[in-house]
């Protein structure tokens, strides 16, 4: 698993073979049809171990009565598994992927926990719009910061920087008028 990871996550995916895992492995392909089938069972197999991993760190973000302290602290929660896994954060977003804000939300989606924090958020009145407009704009953010950092575009001062403000903002954008102007208060307060 580990050396097929790798492979997808800095090869062409069509320059993977299961014959290139196995060698790399030092494995017989046998083995490798075996254990998953073949190539497109390894695939899902590395695919199903970084959802894991991501739901596993996602879940693992405790909740409080603030949901904008929640949903932040899944932005941070993402990024760092985004920055600590990069090979399997590439293999599950590098590239064009598909984005269903409508499919249904299994139950170790690493989306479930933001969408509970969402939900919390608009119960409370903290936020203000459709659930899966504001889920696919937290992800757009994110998924765009961690990959600029991944690929080396931004410093780790610059990341820092880029990722508070551009998290705040954009969960700052979702709040009603009457959080957003307490908020803003709070700031220039400062």
């Amino acid at each position: 698993m580990e050396c097929a990871t790798e492979m997808l996550a800095t090869r062409p995916r069509e320059s993977v073979t299961v014959r290139a895992v196995a060698a790399a492995a030092e494995a017989s392909t046998t083995a490798v049809y075996s254990l998953f089938g073949g190539k497109d069972g390894l695939i899902g197999a590395v695919r199903d171990r970084a959802v894991a991993s991501l739901f596993q760190d996602l879940s693992a973000v405790q909740t409080s009565a603030d949901p904008l302290a929640d949903l932040y602290a899944l932005a941070v929660a993402y990024r760092r598994w985004g920055c600590g896994h990069s090979h399997l954060y590439t293999v599950l977003f590098g590239g064009v992927q598909s984005f269903d804000p409508s499919g249904e939300v299994g139950a170790s989606d690493p989306i479930r926990p933001l969408l509970a924090a969402i939900d919390r958020a608009l119960t409370a009145s903290v936020f203000t719009g459709d659930a899966t407009s504001i889920a696919l704009s937290i992800w757009a953010t994110l998924h765009g910061l961690v990959t600029l950092e991944l690929a080396g575009a931004l410093d780790a001062t610059t990341a820092e920087a880029a990722f508070r403000s551009s998290i705040h903002a954009t969960l700052r954008g979702w709040t009603t008028a009457e959080v957003f102007h307490s908020l803003r208060q709070a700031e220039l307060a400062q």
